[in-house]
């Protein structure tokens, strides 16, 4: 994949990953709403020192002629804190959604106006105090929240860091090292032992066995012999080959992966989280409310001022200061509590995404199972299997196979002495030989045996049979004449696995396994985990129509490890990545579970759940208020007891809604997230 296409493509803002958890800051760090907050803050002080409420409150009295020092300070708050609040607006009244920016945006310019009007003349009092704390506190609730958010990394680019940069290509029996992006289709290239495929192809020279799990999530190794095609990207094993070019750059498997990882991203639906909603209908509250009170006092006789100086109260309060903060501090206490137990939330609008899930579609290699192998049984014959076990991993110390490493374990798990082996040699694509105590044993695929034309006792045809009906690998343990034994492994399951699709289970969530493997695996798996549906032989870029089918039924959740779970993490209404996983499947997911632990998914919804409440309950309290002060502060009283809301009232039980809401966010610490 050439480096400069890869740039010219994915920094295009609407594309990165980044942006699309907050397409509502688009261009925004959370360093920039810090110093507008910091600067805004510091102006307001003396706003609030010369404002005659707050030397009201604190019985200091009035000055006099300082009416310039709000009018400058205010004017400059409104354009550098307010500058993000106006821009957000447009943006959200061109989409034809308002929300927070324009709820803002309209409250803080109708005070800014009309505080302007005041300061030339107009009868009334100005409201530059309330302007600058609102611009203060939203602007602190967006730092916040950002600053929660963004704690993981960066786009796509994890995908370019899987392509070599170089391949060596072969020209007149010469080997010339050549950038990736300069090869052609039916260049032959060398791929040295544990070295990336620069570019798809097929084999023409050599044998080998290749890693690609991040493809296919298959996790056991590839045997690739002549003929057989290879993908950029994979890992080769431990045979050097030689291989002709078929695709390259973009038009490679991996390259169509990157793709559709790219569109899911774009086309992400815009889900509107609970504040935003809450914020639009107040916006329309403050706008009609604002507009009825003006011509209600002026229809009732009373002058232009009052009426106006009535509207203005009415779309102001229609603002609370509270729900700047509502949401963001109940974020920023369920991302810390997440953190600490190694789960990263990378949007916040997950949270509410992962309240109401039906389904949660779970990838089983690396999810599900830990990715590697154990040693699940030994079928000897003819000798005892603690003694084919020590022989096999005699043979196989030597070996870089990751089956070899789990025959390993096995025999150390045990305690077995290993013999010193004579004469080894690794024969690629078959396995290895060499003598012990002068005898030759021959460790590798079952197939070997047959085209070496061994015998195999019936005992061991059948616990072959028994472990390929299981779907396990098996390796063959052989002498000069017969199979003397089979070793099946299989892929290890995660201890919590079962404790986790239970409690999904009682939750009322139905797991969903999905796997590349197949039939047989899956549906070992699929039983001891007591999961009812699942899919087997599941191709990457079927992960995400799967994922589609399910969302139609109802909320789904995906959970998995690999590059190719990327398109189905962002499909999911809930994309978790587990196990740190690859890069790309921590750019593409919602949340991503540091620790490799399934239970960590039921940990996740349970502080979803408790999260939505505190966010209900703080919008509750947030809004509540304006139940009471909106009518006041439209004078509805004023007939009756000629009672207005004083202003220093009103800023009273503004204080007091954003302390409820605040403490009321830091009580959902307490909550129990196991089962």
């Amino acid at each position: 994949m050439p480096p400069h296409h890869h740039h010219h493509h994915h920094h295009h803002p609407s594309h990165t990953a980044s942006t699309k958890a907050l397409d509502r800051h688009a261009g925004h760090t959370p360093e920039m709403f810090r110093n507008r907050f910091l600067v805004s803050l510091l102006l307001t002080l003396p706003i609030l020192y010369v404002s005659e409420e707050v030397r009201g409150l604190l019985g200091l009295p009035p000055l006099e002629g300082a009416s310039w020092i709000p009018l400058l300070l205010g004017t400059i708050i409104y354009f550098y804190g307010g500058g993000v609040f106006l821009q957000g607006a447009s943006r959200e009244l061109r989409g034809r959604r308002p929300g927070m920016m324009t709820l803002v945006a309209l409250g803080i310019t109708v005070a800014f106006a009309y505080s302007l009007a005041v300061e030339l003349g107009l009868k009334g009092k100005p409201f530059w105090w309330e302007l600058a704390t609102l611009v203060d506190v939203m602007l602190l609730g967006h730092f916040l929240e950002m600053k929660a958010i963004l704690g993981a990394g960066e786009a796509l680019r994890a995908l370019a860091k899987l392509m070599p940069q170089t391949a060596h290509r072969l020209r007149d029996g010469r080997i010339e090292d050549v950038p990736t992006e300069a090869l052609k289709e039916g260049d032959l290239i060398l791929i040295r032992p544990g070295e990336q495929v620069p570019a798809d192809g097929v084999v023409v020279e050599g044998a080998t066995s290749m890693n690609e799990a991040f493809l296919t999530g298959e996790s056991r190794p590839v045997a690739k012999g002549v003929g057989d095609e290879v993908l950029a990207g994979a890992l080769n094993g431990e045979g050097a080959i030689v291989v002709r070019v078929t695709r390259t750059g973009t038009s490679t498997t991996l390259g169509q992966i990157m793709r559709l990882v790219e569109e899911a991203q774009v086309s992400r639906s815009r889900f509107q989280d609970l504040g935003e909603r809450v914020a639009g209908w107040l916006f329309y509250v403050a706008v009609l409310g604002g507009s009825l009170t003006f011509i209600f006092w002026i229809a009732s006789g009373e002058s232009l001022s009052f009426a106006l100086e009535r509207a203005v109260t009415v779309v102001i309060i229609a603002c609370p200061h509270a729900l700047g903060l509502a949401i963001p501090l109940v974020v920023v206490n369920a991302t810390a509590m997440a953190a600490q137990r190694g789960i990263l939330i990378r949007n916040r609008e997950a949270f509410e995404r992962a309240t109401g899930l039906r389904y949660v579609a779970l990838d089983k290699t690396g999810t599900l199972t830990e990715g590697q192998f154990e040693v699940r049984a030994v079928y000897a014959d003819g000798l005892g299997e603690q003694e084919a076990l020590t022989l096999a991993a005699a043979l196989e110390a030597l070996s870089e196979h990751p089956l070899a490493q789990a025959i390993l374990e096995a025999a150390k798990e045990r305690g077995l002495p290993l013999p010193s082996v004579q004469d080894f040699r690794a024969i690629p694509g078959k396995g290895v030989e060499g003598r012990v105590e002068r005898r030759l044993y021959r460790v590798g695929r079952p197939e070997w045996a047959g085209e070496l034309g061994l015998e195999v006792p019936p005992s061991l045809r059948q616990g072959l049979e028994e472990a390929e009906a299981r779907g396990e690998s098996v390796v063959a343990l052989m002498d000069e004449s017969r199979v003397l034994a089979y070793l099946a492994l299989r892929d290890r399951l995660r201890p919590t696995a079962k404790q986790a699709i239970d409690a999904l289970k009682r939750m009322g969530i139905t797991p969903v396994m999905l796997t590349g493997d197949a039939e047989a695996v899956a549906r070992t798996v699929a039983r001891e985990l007591g999961i009812e549906r699942y899919r087997a032989r599941v191709l990457p870029q079927d992960k995400a129509r799967i994922v589609r089918e399910l969302k139609s039924q109802g909320p789904t959740a995906f959970v998995g490890d690999g590059i190719n779970d990327a398109p189905a993490l962002l499909e999911a209404d809930l994309g978790v990545a587990i196990g740190a996983g690859t890069n790309v499947a921590i750019e593409s997911a919602d949340v991503v579970l540091v620790k490799s632990d399934p239970l960590d998914v039921v940990r996740l919804l349970h502080l979803a759940r408790a999260t939505r409440r505190k966010m209900l309950q703080n919008l509750f309290w947030a809004t509540g208020y304006n139940i009471v002060a909106l009518p006041l502060a439209a004078g509805a009283a004023y007939p009756f007891f000629g009672l207005l809301l004083p202003p220093a009232l009103g800023a009273l039980f503004m204080s007091l809604s954003t302390v409820v809401v605040a403490l009321n966010a830091l009580l959902l610490r307490r909550a129990r997230l196991d089962t």
